[in-house]
């Protein structure tokens, strides 16, 4: 595993790009498989906190369940970032975490309030920005390191009508720079989420009050502080941990 011999990003260093996002180290490729496997290889190897994987393209970049995401070259940011200093009670929500953060971060960018779609998608309007993906890694019964693993459209992939991306100008390194700081601040805090957290993600919650029909059949209210999905159903409220969610048609 070797970085590019790309040395810049849109003619940035690693080094400058490090600065910019206040990290200590930050690896630079061309091209990879997954960032987030080359951060697995260098956490094992003894990467410290807040190391970054950064590519320009991804063949294999992927996301929740093992599906595909497209990670074209000079398109987007597709970065993970070592964390070792997790509070692994705070694992269960540590995705909806870093996508308030990020989310905060990228409004500026976005020219527009940057919405979080339950588990760990960034859109707006409806369409997808970004997604999140954490992968944590332990040492018997303690958590050894997690990698999280970001990837945001820059500019709107190509035949994905139902993607988003930012607006015209604005640079990469700025979009990368927000999303490893988002990402170093959501890792840092403590348990579940807070009142304070709950009422942030209830401002850009994309699935707030919508039907679906999947993985159960109900409206949406909100989260709960343990970061599960709160859905009203015919037969009360309930709670889900995991799934995929599909609107009701006209939802």
């Amino acid at each position: 595993m070797n970085a590019s011999a790309v040395v810049t990003w849109d003619g940035v260093s690693a080094e400058a790009l490090a600065a910019h996002c206040g990290v200590a180290r930050l690896e630079l490729f061309g091209e990879t498989d997954s960032t987030l496997d080359v951060a697995h290889t260098l956490a094992e190897q003894g990467a410290p906190s807040g190391t970054v994987v950064l590519a320009d393209s991804q063949r294999a970049g992927r996301g929740r369940m093992g599906r595909v995401w497209s990670s074209e070259g000079g398109r987007g940011v597709w970065c993970s970032v070592v964390e070792r200093a997790v509070n692994s009670s705070a694992l269960d929500v540590l995705s909806v975490r870093v996508g308030i953060e990020i989310a905060e971060r990228l409004d500026r960018l976005a020219r527009e309030s940057v919405g979080v779609k339950w588990p760990n998608d960034l859109v707006l309007g409806l369409a997808k920005l970004g997604g999140i993906l954490v992968e944590a890694r332990w040492s018997g019964s303690s958590l050894a390191w997690v990698a999280i693993g970001v990837g945001v459209n820059v500019v709107r992939p190509l035949n994905h009508s139902l993607a988003a991306g930012m607006p015209k100008g604005v640079a990469r390194s700025d979009v990368l720079a927000a999303i490893v700081q988002g990402a170093r601040a959501a890792a840092c805090k403590m348990g579940h989420l807070s009142p304070e957290e709950l009422e942030r993600f209830w401002s850009r919650d994309a699935l707030r009050g919508k039907r679906i029909v999947e993985p159960v059949a109900g409206t949406v209210s909100g989260i709960a502080a343990s970061g599960a999905l709160v859905v009203e159903t015919k037969k009360g409220t309930e709670r889900l941990r995991t799934g995929t969610i599909r609107l009701a048609e006209g939802a």
